[in-house]
């Protein structure tokens, strides 16, 4: 039977609890870690030559639909009654609000060095001392709305013109594809501000600290954000019935982008598996 993920903000005292007790579980092992290293190694940019599956990307969806559900699981071996919730960002739009209370994320980062000191999460707690990063930094850090310049989420107007574009992705399959729903939502666009960071990538920025860059999943909020960007995936495809991944075939030689993306029944790396078999996880996980 599908198992259920819900709304941050709708969680039980008890599924707080026992969410953030998986996750710290999981980081006591060393398994966190994992993924954390996993995520910087495939953060390849379009600047870099070779294969690019999770970021700029046609694969972007599924690999961190796959990705998600990694984690997931390890979540689950250690309490088979955790999923991973999602936070909706176009609702819980404020610091405070949503994921961001003391006995789930915690809040933001504190004026003089970004480092988050309430929560489970804080370095002060002795669980959350970040071991895989882009710098030597120890301690999680946030600058919610980035209190200097700040920004604004997405909108569910600015969500609304990613659902609505019929096709998934579209030529040069990258950060440049000014049409298709995948970037549309990954949110690489043009422009300063808000202007070049649409959905997906505004979020990451509105967030701050950790979460900018490749090593973003050591924020536990990482996780939630994804599980709401792979809800518009599973959104988009039943309003859209018949829509597929693209690219259907693989780039051909001479191409910008041969042996650069992943076609629908290409291997995804690290996985053996493909977009095609990521396309339909209904047995899987469901929504609430």
């Amino acid at each position: 039977m599908a198992y259920v993920r819900k709304d941050a903000s709708t969680l039980t005292s008890a599924e707080k609890r026992r969410f953030v007790k998986a996750m710290l579980e999981i980081k006591r092992r060393g398994e966190y870690d994992e993924f954390v290293r996993m995520h910087i190694d495939f953060y390849v940019t379009d600047g870099e030559g070779g294969l690019r599956t999770a970021h700029m990307a046609p694969s972007f969806l599924p690999w961190h639909r796959r990705f998600l559900l990694d984690l997931e699981r390890a979540l689950r071996r250690v309490d088979a009654s955790v999923t991973v919730p999602y936070w909706d960002w176009t609702k819980d739009r404020k610091a405070g609000a949503g994921p961001w209370t003391a006995d789930l994320l915690g809040g933001t980062g504190r004026r003089s060095d970004r480092r988050v000191t309430t929560g489970p999460f804080a370095y002060a707690t002795g669980n959350w001392t970040i071991k895989e990063g882009v710098t030597d930094g120890e301690f999680l850090t946030r600058d919610l709305g980035r209190a200097r310049d700040p920004i604004e989420l997405p909108t569910k107007a600015e969500l609304e013109s990613a659902l609505a574009d019929p096709v998934y992705d579209v030529s040069p399959w990258d950060s440049t594809a000014a049409k298709g729903f995948r970037n549309r939502l990954e949110g690489w666009g043009s422009g300063r501000g808000s202007a070049a960071w649409r959905n997906h990538n505004r979020v990451h920025r509105w967030v701050g600290g950790v979460m900018v860059g490749g090593a973003s999943v050591n924020d536990p909020v990482f996780w939630m954000h994804h599980a709401f960007v792979d809800l518009q995936w599973s959104r988009w495809q039943r309003r859209h019935p018949g829509a597929r991944y693209l690219p259907a075939k693989p780039a051909e030689p001479g191409s910008a982008q041969y042996r650069r993306i992943v076609a629908r029944n290409e291997k995804l790396p690290p996985w053996d598996v493909t977009p095609d078999s990521l396309e339909d996880v209904g047995r899987i996980y469901r929504y609430a």
